[in-house]
């Protein structure tokens, strides 16, 4: 069962933001795609790259270290080097506050 986890007002991340937030030790990162929080892993399958450092555009993000691709949305890869597709994590607004459920 996942943990649901309390990781930030909704307010602080506009569409087209993104940001990296821990649950545990896990990074996730969390993208806003027109006004819907979406949460994955902020980890390129690639390389150790924060994703969080990359750029955003529209439900991609695309890696800084070698331009690995990813849909925000479902996790795809969408390009190479990309060697498979990223986590995605359950997102709910309660009261202001985007909830994520990790393990």
């Amino acid at each position: 069962m996942s943990k649901v986890t309390d990781v930030g007002s909704a307010t602080e991340l506009n569409p087209g933001d993104m940001k990296c937030v821990f649950v545990g030790s896990r990074r996730i990162l969390l993208s806003n795609v027109d006004g819907k929080v979406y949460a994955t892993n902020d980890i390129c399958s690639h390389a150790l790259a924060y994703l969080s450092d990359g750029f955003l555009d529209g439900s991609v993000v695309e890696c800084p270290l070698h331009g690995a691709q990813f849909d925000v949305i479902t996790g795809k890869a969408l390009s190479a080097p990309a060697d498979g597709d990223i986590e995605t994590y359950e997102v709910t607004l309660a009261n202001g506050r985007i909830l994520v459920a990790a393990a």
